[in-house]
């Protein structure tokens, strides 16, 4: 796990070697020494918004707060978690940290006592893979491997609203928009889908292209795109707005554009039916649709259907084609 400090200036990294190490960005040079005092795998890190302090969490089931400037441990470990720690985030005012645990439970903690506040938060039936505050600090998001995500509110210490499913694979990361309106989420179905995180409602359909588990997900600082990560190797740019809504789709066109989606190297419709086959060289590289952006070291095809017709209207093609010789 890596994070920059909220200046830019410096690099956080924790390690299956049990420490938590501080680079500055500009020398490249590690800053103090390790921080040490872990007992297992260091999962996940992150900065306080002031930069003064780390949180990491480890598989030792503990929960620690680092001075940056000290290197030292600030206060006791955060003790309660009975398995390996997954996930930790501080809140965006810096006086509260939330952990996610395989031990299917959210936990939130006071920075300055470093005291659990409130009860510990369950509702999940699988380890809890990642966390998120609100950028506002009153919800809080978690992603499971029982496949569902969930939003809790801090101050209530209760889940919000109902579950939100539809992955049919482990979720393994999700995160909050900057604007607090929508949730991303990351999964083993090799999907990214977004939610409404008012309503709790899926914001469009899913979006496909991904050929392996997405292990990130991330919102871009204007909430207008999500650049998701996975183990085919690739990155992925998703543009927010424009994402598939089947509901705004005025033509057949369009409605075929924004359903289509390719399953074992098969383009299908919105009804699984197969439209056409894109060959194995070229699919791991296919910009599906809304995608903006594609790191990976692939060919990189795009899809224009624009004037695509399949089924009974086959015979457009022939039409258009008669009018393009006349």
């Amino acid at each position: 796990s890596v994070a920059f400090s909220p200046d830019g200036r410096r690099i956080v990294s924790g390690s299956y070697d049990k420490t938590v190490q501080i680079w500055d960005l500009k020398t490249g040079q590690q800053h103090g020494p390790s921080l040490e005092g872990h007992d297992g795998w260091v999962q996940s890190i992150a900065f306080s918004p002031d930069g003064r302090r780390i949180v990491s969490g480890s598989s030792d089931k503990t929960v620690r707060i680092w001075d940056v400037e000290t290197g030292q441990q600030h206060g006791p470990s955060l003790e309660g978690h009975n398995d390996l720690v997954q996930s930790v985030a501080f809140s965006p005012d810096g006086r509260r940290i939330v952990s996610g645990s395989y031990d299917h439970t959210v936990r939130i903690w006071n920075v300055e006592t470093g005291r659990q506040h409130g009860l510990s938060l369950e509702g999940h039936d699988g380890l809890i893979s990642s966390v998120a505050f609100s950028p506002d600090g009153r919800w809080i998001v978690s992603g499971s491997y029982d496949k569902t995500v969930r939003i809790w509110d801090v101050e209530a210490g209760r889940q919000h609203g109902s579950s939100l499913e539809g992955h049919d694979g482990w979720v393994q990361s999700v995160a909050f928009s900057p604007d607090g309106r929508r949730i991303v989420s990351g999964s083993y179905d090799n999907t990214v889908r977004i939610w409404d995180a008012e309503t709790g409602r899926q914001h469009g359909s899913s979006l496909e292209g991904h050929n392996g588990c997405v292990q990130s997900v991330a919102f871009s600082p204007d909430s207008r795109r999500i650049a998701s990560a996975s183990d085919d190797k690739t990155v992925r740019i998703w543009d927010v707005q424009h994402a598939p809504l089947l509901e705004m789709s005025f033509n057949k066109a369009s409605s075929l554009l924004n359903a289509s989606r390719m399953t074992d190297g098969w383009i299908r419709g919105a009804n699984s039916e197969r439209l056409f086959w894109v060959a194995p060289h070229l699919q791991m590289g296919l910009f599906p649709p809304f995608q903006t952006l594609f790191i990976g070291q692939y060919i990189q095809t795009r899809l224009d259907m624009s004037k695509f017709v399949h089924g009974a209207a086959w015979t457009q093609v022939r039409g258009d084609w008669a009018e393009a010789s006349a």
